[in-house]
């Protein structure tokens, strides 16, 4: 190991013109100073230089280490064009400043020394202990920094593809999608897995799309809230359809919602009912029900002319036997060639699997039904949808102002304190005022009560060309079987066959749901 490290601190003295042999005994002479004769002038051959040679040498091994990793890897990475595209070249650049910046000291130290004079250059020589040290202390000190280079590469990669670094590194304009993934289903699935693609094409737009979010996290000119729906999503097919199996008949399921009343005893009111999934594929069973739409049988196109796809005049459909039929709303006048045609996959309606921003009408039943509010609070429903809704500019602004107002509606009741933290971790889950992100900016199509959702093709008004046919809006049973609601003993009487809606008081007109229910108060 001496030997090797000799043999390396003599290659690198060699290299750099230094002396390696003990010199003559001192004669005294006449050195010739005159400019026809000047001393040799060597301007790399300084530590600053050395330096911004090693720093150069490692940031362009970490550039190669980081590309090859990229490129071998399973899954891409949409920020590795920011570690291999701007941060590697940005430290080969500082180290080939550095070795200007030496040559430049050289030099210009070089200009106002006096003729004749020696240039004030590094010298080693191994034959002095000092020298020796001073070496291998930098040689050791390279092979140091270029491993801690591969080291600190390969665990960088691996710490932009993990959630921490998706949700948290960019904290301000990802604050709402972070918070609101961590309580989640999907909280397991890593961000690369649904966000970034594999491929060629998926490689470079990831890059681009990296370094073009570092830009705009340093120049504050990202949009708020973040705009949906994402342009660049892969389809369903490569993300959701790698866990959930669209083939699979899922049949009916048996679901229970629970809401309150805005009144002052915070009146329950429950609808249980049988929400018909259906699903699957001929060979597995019928198929049929609300995945219908998904079944890798049957194609549904359609045409949106909305950027948050709300309005949908335009559907056609290929049914398993390969029979198309197309259906429009009457204010559609439109060539549909001239358009743009999405084909419906699970995301058209499942299109906030991992970042519901819940409603504050939601959030405060499902609080109530889990017993964190106290139902037996006069008016609580009431008072807690009021304080959530209100308008305020900052996030501590509105925990100060929520608290305030709950402390004045009960001033002296002991269960103010949990409802104050109750109200106020509601809100840090669900509202972002700086990012402008809730409930009310991002649709949820996946029902029907605070956006139109099924609604946006299933309104009546898509017929087709002769008007014999139409994606009518059925009764409540095509979808859910009613088997019970209300409160109480209402809640016992099942029937199979279905109840017909009852609006808390009244029997069910048509009307649509989201023309009412906005999420804080009805309209």
């Amino acid at each position: 190991m001496v030997f090797g490290a000799g043999r390396l601190a003599q290659l690198l003295v060699s290299c750099f013109g230094a002396r390696s042999q003990r010199p003559p005994p001192r004669v005294p002479q006449i050195m010739d100073s005159s400019p026809a004769n000047p001393p040799p002038h060597r301007p790399f051959r300084n530590w600053l230089s050395l330096a911004g040679l090693v720093v150069a040498l490692g940031s362009f091994f970490a550039f190669v280490l980081l590309f090859a990793i990229d490129l071998m890897a399973h899954q891409g990475n949409p920020y590795m064009g920011i570690l291999a595209y701007v941060v590697a070249p940005g430290f080969l650049i500082l180290g080939l400043s550095m070795v200007g910046l030496g040559a430049w000291l050289q030099h210009r130290h070089a200009r106002r020394s006096s003729p004749g004079a020696a240039p004030h250059a590094l010298h080693i020589d191994l034959s002095r202990p000092r020298d020796r040290r001073t070496l291998i202390g930098f040689v050791a000190g390279t092979i140091v920094f270029l491993l801690l280079t591969a080291l600190g590469s390969y665990q960088t990669y691996h710490l932009t593809e993990s959630t921490i670094f998706c949700g948290q590194a960019c904290h301000e304009p990802m604050k709402p999608e972070y918070t609101t993934y961590l309580i989640s289903p999907h909280a397991r699935v890593a961000c690369v897995e649904c966000h970034v693609g594999s491929g060629t094409t998926a490689y470079l737009k990831a890059k681009i799309n990296g370094v073009h979010q570092l830009c705009m996290m340093f120049t504050g000119g990202y949009e708020r809230p973040i705009p949906t729906p994402v342009k660049n999503l892969r389809p369903a097919r490569e993300t959701c359809g790698q866990c959930h199996w669209p083939d699979k008949n899922f049949g009916t399921l048996d679901r229970t919602y629970t809401h309150f009343l805005a009144d002052e005893t915070n009146t329950e009111f429950t609808v249980r009912l049988l929400l018909h999934v259906g699903g699957g594929a001929d060979a597995h069973g019928s198929c049929g029900g609300i995945h219908w739409h998904a079944n890798p049988s049957n194609k549904v196109e359609y045409i949106t002319t909305d950027p948050k796809r709300q309005v949908i005049p335009w559907v056609r459909v290929t049914n398993a036997k390969g029979e198309v039929t197309e259906f429009r709303s009457a204010e559609f006048k439109d060539d549909p060639s001239t358009l743009e045609k999405r084909t419906m996959d699970c995301l058209d309606c499942h299109n906030r699997p991992a970042h519901n921003f819940q409603a504050p009408n939601d959030s405060v039943d499902n609080a109530l039904v889990q017993g964190r509010i106290d139902r037996s609070i006069p008016w609580v429903k009431s008072n807690l949808v009021f304080a959530l809704t209100q308008n305020y500019a900052t996030e501590p602004e509105a925990l100060q102002k929520i608290s305030a107002y709950l402390k004045g509606q009960y001033p002296d009741s002991p269960k103010t304190g949990a409802l104050v933290a109750e109200a106020q971790r509601i809100f840090g889950q669900t509202i972002f005022p700086e990012m402008k992100a809730a409930w009310h900016a991002y649709p949820d199509h996946s029902g029907h009560k605070e956006w139109i959702g099924c609604f946006r093709c299933h309104d009546g008004k898509h017929k087709t060309a002769d008007g014999k046919r139409t994606l009518g809006a059925s009764d409540c049973n095509s979808c859910h079987v009613i088997l019970a609601q209300g409160a109480g003993v209402d809640l016992e009487k099942l029937n199979p066959k279905g109840h017909d809606f009852f609006h808390i008081d009244a029997p069910y007109s048509d009307f649509d749901c989201h023309t009412c229910h906005t999420g804080a108060f009805p309209k």
